[in-house]
């Protein structure tokens, strides 16, 4: 399960809500039936899947505006990106989002920089302000738009330039993944260095042992890399486990492609990691060509190598 379908769950589950008030979830009775259909989505076929989704989204819209909609709003937007459900399926469940924002607009986040060492930063320390970020469902949203191609339907006219500000951080850190390199060790303990492999095409994947979807993908990873490694294909798994974890795993799945241990997470920071899986396409020249932010099909990792070359 990604970092962001964690939180999805513990908003559809937990007492904590988007203003911090320590209180009880109460579902309406209109409200109660959609959670627990967005909680067993997993538990679906693929095609029952798409057309729930779908489903859920209206029924979502129709809800009155709410705290509990919007959770109920980030909690399927977070799942609606675990493989292939169609275009249509994904723009109604973007729709629903941003509907909701605009009718429930919330306050920036604040975040607070690391302190700075007084006797070196002298004045300028000053400057160390608490700054704001987009508010989570508005970065929701905007990678929705960025990286699914929905489109944006709502006008947004009160959330203070959050959207916008959402869709330029995640153009920054594309641009920041641009120009990446690292060196990690493979479970035999022989050294990948990412640049060392320009000429070819680089699948990066991250994923952990306790991740469905992640599970999931892997079959479909292995194919591909069977097929595609003899024209210069190479996918690297990144996990950010322990060896004694991923080693029986990736032995009792007969995965061949070259697992790498991050455990103390310095790739997954250095790609700006926070849910998994998540994958990176780079092409022969070492260039950032595609991403996935979540799960993808075999058809779909397919799609992505064919933008770097690869058929």
């Amino acid at each position: 399960m990604s970092v962001a379908v964690f939180l999805a769950f513990a908003l559809l589950t937990s007492p904590a809500s988007y203003s911090q008030e320590k209180q009880e979830i109460v579902w309406s009775a209109e409200e109660k039936p959609i959670a627990v259909q967005i909680h067993g989505l997993r538990a679906l076929p693929d095609d029952v899947r798409a057309t729930t989704t779908k489903d859920l989204a209206l029924k979502i819209r129709s809800l009155p505006a709410t705290e509990n909609k919007m959770r109920l709003a980030v909690g399927l937007a977070n799942l609606s990106t675990e493989g292939d459900f169609g275009h249509a399926a994904l723009q109604e469940v973007a729709t629903t989002l941003a509907e909701t924002l605009r009718e429930c607009p919330l306050p920036w986040t604040q975040t607070t920089p690391e302190p700075i060492n007084q006797a070196k930063a002298g004045a300028s320390s000053k400057s160390a302000l608490a700054k704001r970020e987009p508010a989570d469902p508005y970065v929701e949203l905007a990678t929705l738009v960025r990286y699914e191609h929905v489109e944006l339907l709502t006008n947004f006219t009160n959330d203070d330039g959050q959207f916008h500000a959402a869709l330029q951080q995640l153009a920054n850190d594309d641009l920041k993944r641009e120009h990446l390199d690292f060196s990690l060790k493979d479970l035999s303990g022989k050294t990948w260095t990412f640049s060392d492999l320009r000429g070819k095409v680089v699948l990066v994947n991250f994923w952990a042992t306790w991740c469905p979807p992640c599970r999931k993908e892997m079959p479909d990873l292995e194919t591909l890399y069977e097929r595609f490694a003899p024209k210069g294909f190479v996918v690297l798994g990144i996990s950010d486990e322990e060896a004694a974890k991923v080693e029986p795993f990736i032995g009792e799945r007969k995965v061949t492609f070259p697992v790498l241990l991050d455990p103390g997470r310095k790739v997954n920071d250095l790609f700006m990691v926070e849910g998994i899986p998540k994958s990176f396409v780079y092409g022969r020249d070492g260039k950032l060509v595609t991403q996935s932010i979540d799960m993808r099909t075999q058809k779909q990792f397919l799609e992505m190598l064919s933008k770097a070359g690869l058929q």
